[in-house]
């Protein structure tokens, strides 16, 4: 089956990863904090699909990997008391593919598509009138003597999870009756969520090593998470098994993460503006040769966080570090007026 397929491939390439999600990951609308707008509006979904005794509508979860797309699908998919398939756009690359796991789905039945932006354009139109129709078109034989077969589904519904809404064709996207933007997590949310996995851990820790956690956590539970467990490890190798607050620093520090949550790429970045291109404008070409780093990796990883807290200026003529950049790192910006003026 293509989910289990995602999943070998998963354990594969990152089996921390799947450690953390199977270990951490809450199961149940009390134990998923934060997201309020986006939880009250499925609970009143799934509750009225379950008066209708229908399937719930096809679902679109979209924000920044690590808020929680996948552990909402599966909470969703146990209130309604259904059973969940898990794949990936990638891992469906023929048509046939498809057409095994919607075959195999049962009434009321979840399929969770994950990078559902990735989907190849052949597997997509044959998945229009399945999530329409709840139908499969089949062609039986080629050329004059082909017809078209049409079989019956079950009525199921589609949660579709991407972190690049943008890439996805109009058609697939419009055929999702709910879509849901996902936000970053404000800090009091956070700070809950590494409470309660450290008592999932079962790893004593001080509220004021939550708060650092927390603060350097990137407003993401998946980063936060992931923190939490390195602070867990320096305890119980270099502690008492217990996370205190200079154990906590003491662990970041070793991780190349600072006070605002930047690692050494973040830091390199940043610093190449400000220390050999005057604070910018540069281009993000010149940045990456500068930096060498790929391009893209830099768009997709390394500025949406500098972005957000206010580091970054993005422009047409290039990229600028701004005034709290620049206090960040305990440097002057430059004195000069145009500089001023577009920080």
């Amino acid at each position: 089956m293509a989910g289990k397929t995602k999943k070998e491939k998963i354990e594969k390439e990152n089996p921390e990863e799947e450690i953390l999600f199977t270990s951490l990951r809450v199961s149940d609308w009390k134990g998923f904090l934060g997201q309020g707008q986006v939880k009250e509006s499925l609970k009143i979904g799934i509750a009225a699909a379950k008066k209708r005794k229908e399937a719930i509508e096809h679902i679109l979860l979209y924000g920044p990997p690590g808020l929680g797309k996948t552990t909402l699908s599966h909470i969703i998919a146990k209130e309604m008391g259904s059973s969940i398939r898990v794949t990936s756009g990638p891992a469906i690359e023929r048509a046939g593919d498809l057409a095994s796991i919607l075959t195999n789905l049962e009434n009321g039945d979840v399929l969770f598509i994950d990078e559902v932006h990735r989907l190849n354009k052949v597997v997509e139109e044959t998945l229009y009138p399945a999530m329409e129709d709840f139908a499969l078109d089949i062609i039986l034989g080629k050329g004059p003597s082909a017809r078209t077969l049409r079989l019956d589904l079950p009525k199921f519904t589609i949660i579709g999870a991407t972190t690049r809404i943008g890439l996805m064709s109009a058609p697939l996207r419009d055929r999702f009756g709910v879509v849901h933007r996902l936000n970053f997590y404000d800090p009091v949310d956070l700070e809950k969520i590494i409470d309660n996995a450290a008592k999932m851990l079962k790893v004593l820790i001080d509220p004021e090593s939550i708060k650092q956690i927390a603060k350097r956590g990137r407003v993401t539970p998946r980063i936060a998470l992931k923190l939490l467990k390195r602070a867990r490890d320096f305890a119980q190798v270099k502690g008492e098994g217990k996370i205190t607050e200079k154990l906590v620093h003491e662990a970041l520090k070793m991780l190349e993460v600072d006070s605002m949550g930047l690692d050494s790429s973040d830091r390199r970045f940043i610093k190449s503006i400000i220390e050999k291109h005057g604070g910018g404008p540069v281009g993000l070409e010149t940045i990456a040769s500068t930096i060498s780093e790929d391009i893209g990796t830099i768009e997709e990883v390394i500025e949406p966080y500098l972005l957000q807290i206010g580091f970054l200026k993005r422009t047409s003529r290039g990229r600028i570090a701004t005034q709290t950049a620049y206090e960040h790192f305990g440097k002057a910006p430059p004195k000069n007026t145009k500089q001023e003026k577009l920080i």
